[in-house]
C-alpha cells in the first residue's frame, strides 16, 4: 500500500463508498447513499432541522450605501423573516455587491462578529475580483453559549421534535440566505459558496451538504467534528469538544466520547457528502487542536466519492502536507499555510482562486 493508504488503513475509517447494507455505491445510486449519509449525521453528530419556510427579505433603504469601497460597491443591511412553529423568527444579514452589469458569484459568510470589513473578510479584494460578499453574524441566529436552547431561533422550534444542535441552526440560516439570493437580480447562482471559520468553517460544511443549492463550500481550519477525522487524531476529539460546545450537537454525539471507533461516520463523510460540487479546506500549520493531518487524510479518504462519480482525481503526493502546499486538480482542494488558527487574507486568496476555477 501507498503511504497515504497505510495511514488511512491505520485510522479503521468505515466506507464512504459502500450502503449501510452491504451494497456498493455507484454513480446511478450515489444520490441515494448521500441520502443515508446525512441521515447519520443527522442522527449521530448534528441532530435534524425543520423543513425551508417561505422568507420575507426587507432592505434598510436608509442604511443601504452606495459609496463604499471607493464606490465600487453597492452595500445594504438587509432582515430575513420567517414564520416558526413558535411565532416569527428574523435576522440581519450585510450584502455587499460589486457595481457589475452581469450577475456575480457570492460567498455566504457565517461570522464571528458583526462587522464587514472584519479581520476575518478582505471585503475590497472580494470585491476586487468581482465577487459579491452576504454576511450574517451567528450570533443573531443562535448564541454560541449554553442557554438551555431557550433563545434565539433555538426557542422556535420544540426540541421533542427538532434534535439539531447549534452548528446546524447557523447552516440552516446560511440556507436562508441562499433562499434569499435566488430572488435577487445579482447573484450568479452557478457560482454560490458559503464559507466560515473555525466552528463556521464546520458549519459551511454542514449548510453545503444539506443544501446542494450551493456550489462550494470552504471551510476554513474547521478541525474537529468539521473536516478532520476523528478517529485518533491529533488533539481536540469528542470529549473535548461535547465537553466545552455540547450545545453544538446532538445529543447522541456523547456516545462517542473515547469511544470514537464505534461511529458508523467519521468527517470524511460530511466532506464526501458535497460531491460532486466543490470544497475547498484549509488548515494551518500550527493549529494543532484542529490537526492539519487529519484534516488532509480526510480530504483524501473523501475523494473517493468524486474520483467514482468521473470527476477529476484529488491530486497530491504520497505523503502528509507540507507548508504552503496546496493540493487540487478538480472540485476538492487542500491546502495548509504557515502560521495559527486564522481566517487570513492567504486563505481566502485561495477561495477566490477556486471560485475564478468554477467555469
Amino acid at each position: 500500500m501507498s503511504v497515504i493508504e497505510t495511514l488511512l488503513a491505520e485510522r479503521k475509517l468505515p466506507e464512504l463508498l459502500k450502503f449501510a447494507d452491504g451494497r456498493d455505491v455507484t454513480p446511478a445510486n450515489w444520490e441515494e447513499r448521500r441520502q443515508e449519509i446525512l441521515g447519520i449525521l443527522e442522527n449521530e453528530i448534528y441532530g435534524n432541522a425543520p423543513a425551508a419556510p417561505e422568507i420575507r427579505v426587507t432592505k434598510t433603504d436608509a442604511k443601504s450605501k452606495y459609496s463604499y469601497f471607493a464606490g465600487k460597491a453597492i452595500t445594504n443591511e438587509l432582515k430575513i423573516s420567517f414564520d416558526t412553529d413558535n411565532g416569527e423568527f428574523s435576522f440581519p444579514a450585510v450584502e455587499i455587491v460589486p457595481k457589475s452589469d452581469k450577475r456575480v458569484p457570492v460567498f455566504v459568510l457565517i461570522n464571528f462578529r458583526p462587522d464587514l470589513p472584519d479581520r476575518y473578510c478582505p471585503v475590497e479584494e472580494i470585491i476586487d475580483e468581482g465577487c459579491a460578499v452576504v454576511r450574517i453574524y451567528y450570533n443573531d441566529v443562535a448564541f454560541d453559549g449554553e442557554d438551555g436552547f431557550a433563545g434565539g431561533l433555538a426557542s422556535k422550534y420544540d426540541r421533542k421534535k427538532y434534535t439539531w444542535g447549534k452548528l446546524r441552526m447557523w447552516a440552516w440560516a446560511a440556507s436562508r440566505v441562499m433562499d434569499y439570493l435566488q430572488t435577487t437580480d445579482y447573484a450568479d447562482l452557478s457560482r454560490i459558496a458559503v464559507t466560515g471559520h473555525s466552528r463556521l468553517g464546520k458549519t459551511s460544511l454542514i449548510c453545503a451538504a444539506f443544501d446542494d443549492r450551493f456550489t462550494m463550500a470552504c471551510a476554513n481550519n474547521s478541525g474537529c467534528s468539521g473536516d478532520a477525522i476523528t478517529r485518533d487524531k491529533v488533539g481536540e476529539r469528542v470529549a473535548q469538544i461535547t465537553k466545552n460546545f455540547p450545545f453544538w450537537f446532538c445529543e447522541n454525539y456523547k456516545k462517542y466520547i473515547n469511544n470514537e471507533h464505534e461511529m458508523p461516520f467519521d468527517q470524511h463523510f460530511l466532506v464526501g457528502a458535497i460531491a460532486p460540487r466543490r470544497v475547498s479546506l484549509g488548515a494551518a500549520l500550527e493549529d494543532e487542536w484542529a490537526d492539519p493531518d487529519s484534516q488532509y487524510l480526510s480530504a483524501c479518504a473523501a475523494s473517493k466519492a468524486w474520483e467514482m462519480l468521473g470527476e477529476k482525481v484529488f491530486e497530491h503526493p504520497d505523503r502528509l502536507p507540507r507548508p504552503e502546499e496546496y493540493f487540487e486538480g478538480g472540485k476538492l482542494c487542500y491546502h495548509l499555510r504557515n502560521g495559527q488558527h486564522f481566517y487570513s487574507r492567504t486563505d481566502w486568496l485561495v477561495y477566490l482562486d477556486a471560485m475564478r476555477n468554477i467555469k
